[in-house]
């Protein structure tokens, strides 16, 4: 591996890989998408509603997943379960394991059983073939659909979402924690690390839900709202300065602050990262969408044209967000803790932790998907009971 300058021995290979790097990707599209479905559920933003189904099976789709490059990345990934068995309150690796649990069992998964309650039992009565015994175990043995009852569920699924709500900030919050508390990292280590992975997640999870939107609508030959599409398309809007502002202040502190490791970040974003960070991250990922987001609110577009511009503003937006977990992780190890030299990160084809896996691994929560709807299907209730009474 090519080395500039002096680097400690135990710097010259990173250790973390870029599965370490979707890791953090998968998990900001899970709360992205959660506080999206929240604008409808607590906020009563009616545009968003037709987005509230998808966000949630999104979210639960891409939490299933998120845990997998941890545990690919691990040498002895059946060792994880020891965080369950002998909890350690100061590490917050191990407390991820319980905050994981709390998200997905208590938050997310009830939610979506809520939500869908009234239509499971439904489905449980009227489908046929291999879907009907899976419905019946899916309405745990809760069967009354009558009014007194939906209203219970409305009520216990608000509360739910309020809870999920910082426990979606916390679930993120977290993985930037990590990161800004290492001290011997002058890349990592801000305080504004966690409330930027917390917004860059927002805007990704937003731009996923988006992008899934109008493209399962586009191939179910169903009409795209839209005014869901023009409000959604404002909340990534707003939630992108929220972002890049932030981004920006903790450019102009350490331009500002200026200490010993200045000058090697500088010449790292002028070398090693400059495509990634430059080039895809900083014009492709973030200015570019913004300025497009910008310009449809200004400007009388067709309803074509303003979809295809949010779709381009979307998939720029994934891109700039991945570049940006890809920066922080890869580029915070390039580095020396001396600051005299630079190493370099090579990226496998096929390996347990190479470009192969990695892509897998970010395919695989859209067949995970796939199969949520399926079962589950996100739109209207009627559509939903009569794809179950013909077997779709």
């Amino acid at each position: 591996m090519p080395v500039d300058g002096f680097m400690y021995p135990n710097e010259i290979e990173l250790q973390w890989s870029v599965l370490i790097v979707v890791y953090p990707f998968l998990t900001g599209l899970v709360a992205g998408a959660f506080i999206l479905a929240s604008l409808e559920r607590i906020f009563h933003v009616e545009a968003v509603k037709p987005t509230y189904r998808l966000a949630l099976l999104t979210a639960l789709a891409f939490l299933l997943v998120s845990p997998m490059p941890l545990q690919l990345h691990l040498g002895r990934p059946e060792r994880s379960l020891e965080m369950y068995l002998t909890p350690h309150k100061t590490s917050a690796m191990a407390m991820f394991g319980f905050v994981y649990l709390w998200y997905l069992m208590a938050v997310l998964v009830l939610e979506i059983w809520l939500e869908y309650r009234k239509e499971i039992v439904l489905m449980a009565q009227s489908a046929i073939g291999w879907k009907k015994p899976i419905y019946k175990v899916m309405t745990l043995g809760s069967n009354s659909i009558s009014e007194a009852a939906l209203r219970v569920d409305d009520r216990v699924g608000y509360a739910v979402t309020m809870i999920g709500i910082p426990s979606a900030f916390l679930l993120h919050g977290y993985v930037g924690f990590i990161f800004g508390s290492v001290k011997a990292n002058p890349w990592w280590n801000t305080t504004l690390m966690p409330v930027v992975f917390l917004f860059s997640a927002i805007v990704s999870g937003i731009a996923m839900v988006l992008l899934l939107y109008m493209g399962v609508t586009k191939w179910r030959k169903e009409v795209i709202s839209m005014r869901c599409v023009d409000t959604v398309a404002q909340y990534l809007l707003y939630m992108f300065l929220i972002d890049f502002t932030l981004e920006m202040l903790d450019l102009i502190h350490r331009i500002y602050e200026a200490d010993e490791s200045f000058r090697s970040l500088g010449f790292m974003m002028h070398t090693k990262l400059f495509f990634s960070q430059v080039v895809l991250q900083i014009i492709v990922g973030t200015i570019v969408p913004i300025v497009v987001l910008g310009f449809v609110q200004f400007v009388k577009l067709s309803d074509q044209s303003r979809r295809v511009l949010y779709g381009a503003a979307a998939v720029l937006t994934l891109i700039g967000i991945f570049a940006m977990r890809w920066n922080v992780v890869i580029g915070g190890q390039l580095f020396s803790k001396s600051f005299l030299g630079y190493t370099s990160y090579k990226l496998d084809l096929i390996s347990r932790e190479g470009l192969f896996v990695a892509a897998s691994l970010l395919i695989l929560p859209f067949v995970m998907l796939y199969v949520l709807m399926k079962l589950l299907p996100p739109w209207p209730a009627a559509q939903v009971q009569a794809a179950a009474v013909h077997g779709d």
